[in-house]
């Protein structure tokens, strides 16, 4: 079953009101947020950074940027580097930008999460794909997803 697909099962089972968008592809937290007609701070940016050894799944306010920094300071971690195209690929089966904010049982990644995501009552992504997105509450995403939450954006 697509993940796309997947990720609609999971949310209507755990019984959360969401709301499907199909729009043209898009690779990037900006086109994704025009094609929604939604601002970009309500965009959930999904990054896979490998962190040390370990690939990890971390989401957060498509407005905000990532801080390495405040990443290997809070895990105790050495290096981090963001995951490449095949990495990606080989881990999930996505391309960058298709990747939707979920871990397990989604996708078999630990998540994090920062606090800029819960910022906005609800939260919008690209689910598994280019051209299909879902929108949702985020305190549901927050129940649901169970992210480890720490702040690892930019100031």
């Amino acid at each position: 079953m697509p993940l796309f697909e997947q990720i609609q099962a999971f949310l209507t089972a755990q019984g959360v009101p969401f709301r499907t968008l199909h729009h043209e592809p898009t690779r990037t937290s900006e086109a994704s947020a025009r094609a929604r007609g939604e601002d970009l701070s309500a965009g959930a940016k999904a990054l896979v950074l490998k962190v040390d050894r370990a690939f990890i799944l971390f989401v957060l306010s498509a407005a905000r940027s990532l801080d390495a920094r405040k990443i290997r300071a809070h895990l105790g971690a050495r290096k981090t580097r963001f995951a490449t195209p095949e990495e990606l690929y080989a881990l999930t089966g996505l391309v960058p930008g298709a990747v939707p904010p979920f871990g397990r049982p989604l996708l078999d990644l630990d998540l994090y999460a920062d606090p800029s995501l819960f910022a906005r009552e609800r939260l919008a992504f690209n689910a598994g794909s280019l051209t299909d997105s879902i929108l949702m509450a985020s305190a549901d995403y927050r129940r649901v997803a169970r992210p480890a939450v720490f702040p690892f954006s930019k100031d």
